[in-house]
Parts: structure tokens; C-alpha cells; sequence
């Protein structure tokens, strides 16, 4: 296994398989991976911090394997920052998880030359004690089922912009990358994850009766062909969602890119398309 050192915010670290094809659909290697994370470093940092972040790791690239990984990784070094926090009904019987935090490059390198394309965190933060605080944002996640995709995901993410200035909460456009989009709404005050849930439900199944042809509430994959299922439970507070600016484990590079509302805009017109962006477009 070749290795080099490096040195990335104030720290040497080790990195390995520069040369390796992660993304064979392109030839994107670990190296131009790697080298993706720390030009945007300054974009998905602030996504990042103090939250704990949940990886998939594909150590061989997209054609092989792939795992998901919440607890700190095996042999981690001390300077990582973690955060053990409660995990309530987790599916391994667990009342906690010790988790990575991303504070700065250097523990984005590391968690990224292990193989983590993919970080995801959820819709809360801790605070200096590691304390869970209340959601700081509201995620309304836009799936397209079959025969729909991302210009009726601007529909909708119209149609969802629209009611929730009609409360005062701004919103933002991520393409995730994958199919769809996320939404996100900043929050403040002590609104609880439930409460955040009831609200996006409430908002989703409005929406999906005042557009039955458009959008769905329900997760039933029977009620998706041609629709936009909105995902309200991406709120509960054991849920993670896809980092903005986070690059995908799909066959191609792709990036989950926050996106001006004059592009959602536009490819709700019909005026222009939109498509997810590969790293080498970003």
C-alpha cells in the first residue's frame, strides 16, 4: 500500500492510494477525491461543525463494497474531537455512540483517506459539553418516484418555499447528488425534533392534497410513479440527511450542491434543466 505524508491545517497526517479509482465510471481517483475536500473545505466545514457526523465508506471504490460507520473508527487518532451522545431505540441495542466531530481540514482528511465519500449529520448540533441541542434547521427532503425527477422536484420545492415564507422561515436548495433535493429551513428557539416532524408532516400532507398529482405523503412505493414523495420524517432526531457539498457514492461523482432559487426557479419554468453536478463540474 504506497502512503505519503502531508501536512493539512497544522497536522501530519498520513494518506494512501493516491493513484486508486474510486469512481471507475470516470477514473476519479482518491487522490482527486481527496483533493475535492480540502478545496471545499471552507464551503462544507460550517456544514460540518458540531455535528456528529455519520460515514459511508466505500474503501474500494463505488464498484465494490460499501458500509455505513457512526462510531469513532478503529485505531483513531487522539487529536480527532468525538462526541458520545444518546442513541435511543438503536437498532444494535446501544444507549450510546461515540462520534467523530469535523472541526477542521485535518479531521476531514482522516475520515475521508479511510474511504468516506459520503458524510451525513443530522439536524441538530452539541454544544461545548456535547450536550444534543434542539434542531437548528427543519429538512424537507424531495424524492422523485419513477417517471419523475428533478424538474418536478422544483415544483414542489416552489410550491414548499412558498408556505414556508408564509411563516417566516427562509429555505435553501441542496440537489443531493443522488435523485432529488433537501430543503432546509434555519430555526431557532427550543422546538423539539417531534415538533419539527409534526410541522413537516403537516406541511407534507397539505401540500399532497391540494396536489395529488405531484406530491405525495406517504412512503408507500406504490403512491410514488410520477410523484414527489415528501420525506417530513428526515426531521427525527436519530436521522441523518446527506452534508451539503458532500460528494455521493453513486457511479459518477456526484455532489450534494446547494442551488440558487433562480436555478429551481428556472427549471420549474421549464427554461432550463437541472442536473446533478459531478465534482469536476463544481
Amino acid at each position: 500500500m504506497s502512503s505519503q505524508s502531508v501536512r493539512v491545517g497544522g497536522r501530519t497526517l498520513r494518506v494512501s492510494n493516491l493513484e486508486k479509482v474510486l469512481y471507475p465510471a470516470t477514473g476519479t481517483t482518491k487522490g482527486e477525491v481527496l483533493s475535492y475536500y480540502v478545496a471545499h473545505a471552507d464551503r462544507i466545514l460550517p456544514e460540518l461543525a458540531d455535528r456528529p457526523v455519520t460515514r459511508i465508506r466505500w474503501p474500494e471504490g463505488v464498484a465494490a463494497d460499501h458500509f455505513f460507520e457512526k462510531n469513532l473508527p478503529p485505531g483513531a487518532p487522539d487529536w480527532l474531537p468525538r462526541v458520545t451522545v444518546p442513541t435511543p431505540g438503536s437498532s444494535r441495542g446501544r444507549d450510546t455512540i461515540t462520534f467523530p466531530l469535523v472541526p477542521d481540514v485535518a479531521a476531514l482528511v482522516y475520515l475521508v483517506n479511510l474511504g468516506s465519500l459520503e458524510l451525513h449529520v443530522p439536524q441538530w448540533r452539541v454544544d461545548e459539553e456535547g450536550t444534543p441541542r434542539p434542531p437548528d434547521r427543519m429538512v424537507v427532503d424531495l424524492d422523485p418516484g419513477p417517471g419523475a425527477g428533478l424538474r418536478e422536484c422544483a415544483r414542489v420545492a416552489v410550491l414548499v418555499r412558498a408556505r414556508l415564507d408564509a411563516v417566516g422561515l427562509s429555505t435553501s436548495a441542496v440537489t443531493s447528488g443522488s435523485k432529488g433535493m433537501q430543503l432546509y429551513a434555519p430555526l431557532e428557539g427550543a422546538r423539539g425534533a417531534d415538533e419539527v416532524s409534526a410541522v413537516a408532516r403537516s406541511l407534507a400532507e397539505h401540500l399532497a392534497e391540494e396536489h395529488p398529482d405531484l406530491v405525495t405523503a406517504r412512503m408507500a412505493r406504490a403512491e410514488r410513479p410520477g410523484k414527489v414523495f415528501l420525506d417530513w420524517s428526515q426531521n427525527n432526531a436519530a436521522k441523518t440527511t446527506i452534508c451539503p457539498w458532500s460528494l455521493r457514492g453513486r457511479e459518477r461523482p456526484q455532489v450534494a450542491l446547494p442551488r440558487s432559487w433562480d436555478e429551481v426557479e428556472a427549471a420549474d419554468a421549464g427554461t432550463t434543466e437541472l442536473v446533478q453536478r459531478t465534482l469536476d463540474e463544481v
